[in-house]
């Protein structure tokens, strides 16, 4: 029994340990009136975390270079999405840049630039990212510790029907059905 109730904590604790999943814009989401910069200032953003982007059909996500996010430029999009519910993994370190290219949006607030930094864990199977902007390179020190991670998943996504499984097969262990 004793046995059972250790897996059964252990199992709960383990997507704590992983990716932070943000979503862009909080309860606001991806849309015209949101102050992206200082949303993504209170943020740390490590490679593995991914970004959830929710939006209505009068908006889309364009990754764009330097250039482009600067200049409210879609015009050579590394990447364009348009389905409402974009996830985007940050593979790698470095810095991202995205925008809604529709109308005046970009030009009216709505554009994200962030920095991945280098997390305490490597990418899954060890296989090299393929997505994003070269990484750039940091020759100063941080001045802050890096903050803890909390309980967001992002790299596991099937995390928590895997938990949910293994908490059913435990409960006939703990006694608690008849």
């Amino acid at each position: 029994m004793a046995v059972a109730v250790g897996l059964l904590v252990l199992l709960l604790a383990a997507p704590a340990a992983y990716a932070a999943n943000h979503i862009v814009g909080d309860a606001s989401g991806w849309e015209t009136g949101v102050d992206y910069t200082t949303w993504a200032s209170g943020k740390t953003f490590l490679a593995g975390d991914t970004l959830l982007f929710t939006y209505g059909s009068s908006h889309r996500v364009d990754e764009v270079n330097k250039a482009g996010y600067d200049g409210c430029s879609a015009s050579n999009a590394l990447q364009t999405h348009s389905d409402g519910n974009t996830t985007i993994a940050l593979s790698s370190t470095g810095s991202y840049y995205y925008i809604c290219p529709i109308l005046n949006h970009c030009s009216q607030g709505m554009k994200l630039a962030v920095t991945v930094t280098a997390g305490n864990s490597s990418t899954p199977g060890g296989t090299p990212p393929t997505t994003g902007t070269p990484p750039t390179t940091n020759t100063t020190s941080p001045s802050t510790p890096t903050p803890s991670r909390n309980g967001a998943i992002g790299r596991f996504r099937w995390m928590d029907a895997f938990v949910a499984g293994a908490c059913l097969m435990l409960v006939p262990l703990l006694g608690l059905v008849g």
